[in-house]
């Protein structure tokens, strides 16, 4: 098997707790990822799903080196670039680039278009020769399905849709092999969020990108996605294809997600089975002991509380295989069919 372009291994970020004000001592700590494993291969697309909170966005934010890790290791193409500063990680971001969730926020109001883009090019002087950035500006802009003749226009002119192709304009702009898009489309309207996940699949065949795509709505995860994590409290539950997590669910977190997305077949939805959870997500500053899902799930024994669950395919399905056969988090994970065959249809979420 060739080597993943992209590894992660016990990926964790802490944010520590404090008290006082001239003598701070910290009191605890808000565990917002504890303990991520997961690979990327090259032109492959991994979807990251979950509730809000549980940890996707400060993944996505440690794997471009916004934020740097509590723990673990972040391997590119072998490489821990965790360790590495200056020159080194310089180079490395060079191609790790991100697509930010919010178009209205992450493009500065008090620069054109063109400026966005091209900051790429005074930050990396290397990637284009300086009397030939505004012709590359241009040629992005078209690239993304936009005007080249926009590149003098200020953000506020533009539609959420837009903005977000600007946003991809600018993280295509230095030629990246990995995008970390953070749930892209969740600001945008329906129609506009078919359009920029089809613009994203056409940018991954024309550019061969290796996708993180990180979002709530599962729907939209199957439609892009070759494989799923499933995201809980900081670590990744249940991970596998789009087969096997959408229609092959075995973590009782996934089942109860997937059965809150809507399903546009009246006869179908009328079959489903409704799972609902009790209580609340745990505090990040108090997860439970054991399996952290136990406090709100069904199977729940006392095994749970006493034994933290392994991410590997479950003992029951080993030796059987099929689509069953993917990594699981769970003592007591068992098959169940959630979703409809035909697909997950609908605009998802989570659940209520």
């Amino acid at each position: 098997m060739p080597e993943p372009i992209l590894e992660v291994r016990g990926l964790v970020k802490h944010y520590p707790l404090t008290r006082g004000i001239l003598l701070r001592k910290q009191i605890g700590a808000v565990k917002a990822v504890d303990g991520v494993d997961f690979h990327l291969d090259r032109g492959e697309t991994l979807g990251i799903v979950g509730e809000s909170g549980c940890g996707k966005s400060t993944v996505a934010k440690m794997l471009v080196n916004l934020e740097r890790p509590t723990a673990g290791e972040i391997r590119y193409k072998g490489e821990d670039i965790t360790r590495l500063s200056g020159k080194a990680l310089k180079a490395v971001r060079r191609n790790i680039q991100m697509v930010f969730q919010d178009p209205y926020t992450s493009l500065n109001p008090r620069m054109t278009v063109g400026d966005i883009i091209g900051e790429a090019y005074d930050i990396h002087p290397e990637a284009a020769p300086k009397g030939d950035r505004r012709r590359r500006v241009r040629e992005l802009l078209d690239v993304v399905g936009l005007n080249p003749e926009y590149l003098n226009r200020y953000p506020h002119q533009f539609s959420g849709g837009q903005r977000q192709r600007i946003g991809i304009a600018r993280g295509l702009a230095l030629r990246p092999e990995i995008i970390v898009a953070d749930e892209p489309v969740s600001a945008l309207d329906v129609s506009v969020q078919a359009q920029v996940i089809n613009l994203l699949d056409r940018l991954q065949k024309e550019f061969d990108l290796s996708y993180v795509f990180i979002a709530h709505d599962l729907s939209i995860v199957r439609h892009i996605s070759d494989r799923v994590g499933v995201m809980y409290l900081g670590r990744i539950v249940e991970t596998g294809t789009d087969t096997e997590i959408y229609d092959h669910p075995t973590h009782p977190y996934t089942q109860a997600l997937l059965s809150a997305v809507p399903v546009p077949d009246p006869e179908a939805r009328e079959d489903r089975e409704r799972i609902i959870l009790a209580g609340d997500v745990p505090s990040p500053t108090n997860i439970p002991s054991g399996c952290r899902f136990r406090t709100r799930c069904w199977k729940a024994r006392e095994r749970c509380a006493l034994e933290v669950p392994a991410l590997a395919v479950p003992a029951a399905f080993r030796d059987e295989g099929g689509p069953a056969a993917h990594d699981s988090a769970c003592h007591f994970a068992e098959e169940k069919r959630v979703v409809p065959a035909e697909g997950s249809g609908g605009h998802g979420g989570g659940p209520g």
